[in-house]
Order: C-alpha cells, then sequence, then structure tokens
C-alpha cells in the first residue's frame, strides 16, 4: 500500500525542477500556472535563483509547491499513482491537498504565497528562533519548553515532531535559547539553532492564522481523494469543510510528523515515496518507522527508480 509524501520549507534548492520543466509538458504547464498565478516568474527563481531569494518565506513556499507538483505530474505521465493516503509537512499539507485533487493549483499557489508573507510578518526579526533538539524524547522536550516559560515568562513550545529523538521547539528567542539549556540539562544530546527567519508552528504565528483565515474560509475545497493525513490531527481527513480550519489551526500547532507515520504504517502503508526537493522527510521516517519502504523524486533521474517503486507498492 502506498502512501505519497510532501516536503515543507528548508527542502530548497537553485536549479530544483528544472530538468522536469525541460522534459514534461505537465510539469512545465505547472510552472507556467504558478508565473501566471503570482504575477512574477516563480520558474526562474526555482531554476536560477538567487537562493538568497529562495530562502525569503514568502518565495520559498509557493516555490516547493509548484516544484513537488511539477515532479508529481512528470511522474503521473510515465505511471499511474493511486495512494492509499498523501500527507505533507507543515508548507507540504497543501501539496499533499493538490496531489489529493481537494485543492486547486492556481489556490494553492496564491493561500502559500500570502502564507508565507503573513507567517514572517507576524514576529519582528530578530524576537523569534527555532532550535533542534536531538538525542532526547518528546516529553523531555516539552518538560523543558515548560520549564522555560515559567523561568521567561515567554513563549516556547514543541513545533516539529519529527522523531522518537528530534523535536524542533520554537519561540521568543530567550526562551528558547533557556529551553535548549534545560534539554541539554535533562540529557538531549544536541541542541541546534535552526537558520530560519520566524518562529513558525508555535502562539507566536497566532497574527498569521488570523490574517490567512479570511482567504481560507473563502477558498473552495473538494473532498480529499485519498484522503490527506494531517498535520494537527495526524490522521486521515476526507471532509471538505474541515480543511480550511485545520490549516487555520496549523499556523500556530505543531507539526505532528511523528504521529502521522505512525498512522500510515498503522493503517496498512507498506512504501511511501517522497516527492519534492531533498529528501529530508524519507531520513525522518526512517527513523520513525524503519520497516517502511521508502523512496523518494526530487530530479528527473530519479523518476524511472519511482516508476519501479510505485509498482512494488501496488
Amino acid at each position: 500500500m502506498l502512501a505519497l509524501l510532501f516536503p515543507g520549507q528548508g527542502s530548497q534548492e537553485v536549479g530544483m525542477g528544472r530538468d522536469a520543466a525541460e522534459s514534461s509538458a505537465a510539469a512545465r504547464e505547472v510552472f507556467q500556472v504558478a508565473d501566471e498565478q503570482l504575477g512574477f516568474a516563480l520558474s526562474r527563481l526555482c531554476f536560477d535563483g538567487p537562493e538568497e531569494s529562495l530562502r525569503r518565506t514568502e518565495l520559498q513556499q509557493p516555490a516547493i509547491l509548484a516544484t513537488s507538483i511539477a515532479l508529481l505530474r512528470a511522474l503521473e505521465e510515465r505511471t499511474v499513482l493511486a495512494p492509499a493516503f498523501v500527507a505533507g509537512h507543515s508548507l507540504g499539507e497543501y501539496t499533499a491537498l493538490v496531489a489529493a485533487h481537494a485543492l486547486a493549483l492556481d489556490d494553492a499557489l496564491r493561500l502559500v504565497h500570502a502564507r508565507g508573507r503573513y507567517m514572517q510578518e507576524a514576529v519582528a526579526e530578530g524576537r523569534g528562533a527555532m532550535a533542534a533538539i536531538l538525542g532526547a524524547p518528546p516529553a523531555v522536550v516539552e518538560r523543558a519548553c515548560e520549564r522555560a516559560r515559567e523561568e521567561t515568562g515567554r513563549v516556547v513550545a514543541p513545533a516539529n515532531y519529527n522523531g522518537p529523538q528530534q523535536t524542533v521547539i520554537a519561540g521568543d528567542t530567550l526562551a528558547v535559547e533557556v529551553a535548549c539549556d534545560r534539554a541539554r540539562d535533562a540529557g538531549a544530546r544536541r541542541a541546534v539553532p535552526l537558520p530560519v527567519s520566524a518562529p513558525f508552528h508555535c502562539p507566536l504565528m497566532l497574527p498569521a492564522a488570523e490574517k490567512l483565515w479570511p482567504e481560507l474560509a473563502s477558498t473552495r475545497f473538494a473532498p480529499p481523494r485519498p484522503p490527506v493525513v494531517t498535520n494537527v490531527e495526524a490522521a486521515p481527513n476526507d471532509v471538505p469543510e474541515r480543511i480550511a480550519p485545520l490549516l487555520r489551526a496549523q499556523v500556530t500547532a505543531p507539526v505532528r510528523f511523528t504521529e502521522m507515520v505512525e498512522a500510515l504504517r498503522d493503517r496498512g502503508v507498506t512504501h511511501v515515496l517522497e516527492i519534492g526537493p531533498g529528501r529530508v522527510l524519507s531520513g525522518l521516517v526512517a527513523r520513525i518507522a524503519p520497516g517502511l519502504q521508502r523512496a523518494s523524486v526530487g530530479s528527473v533521474r530519479e523518476l524511472e527508480a519511482a516508476v519501479q517503486f510505485v509498482a512494488r507498492a501496488a
């Protein structure tokens, strides 16, 4: 049984999607839609950079979404895809909704462009931070955040549950630093500051969620086919009326990726295919559920291997 996964921020690289656009008419059309919908040459940004622009949240999010869907369309030209579930990490949930025919591509591009802008604007530069806590179970990290909130009176909370021994935290810079210290005190192997522009998936993102809500509420969503395993609930959703509220909650809630992968495994998924730039999610899956077969498609040269992988999952 097959599931598709789509990456979030941090997976971008200059040149992504170029080979797909050059070799696949369906992939090329995705980038054409993106350029027209956004009113600027997103395709050129993906293909040629500069890297500094690709790191900007409001550009990075539509760029990764467009590249992921372009690779999906190129794969669909070569084989019939019939996944039992789809899912994505943060931004990748919007890509998953497009893959599940629940959200039109142009609407998804519009939404993530706005989402990225609102998330960047929500917290003044320098006020927020994120860090990855490695070598400690989630309960230790949660307790470290709790202690940091008590000591500083400021916001810090788990933002991404990425594995049994990897949790990303986000919040006010001082509180994040204190939480890192408390996690190390409790036995965490490392606490690594992340080079991000804002503290995503924590209560500091509430202004972004409020700004995004009118756009989500006015967007038409169709029933996801197949169901989308959501970030907020770590469970499959196929009810269109629930999509907008879940995407609103996702802005401030942690990404429960560990539980999402476990939910796929527990529902009979045996093969997981990551589609999009980078291989971050495949690496996380290997640590969460090593029994799952996994592969990734980040370029045209990986498409044929993906076709064989999909055949084995049938």
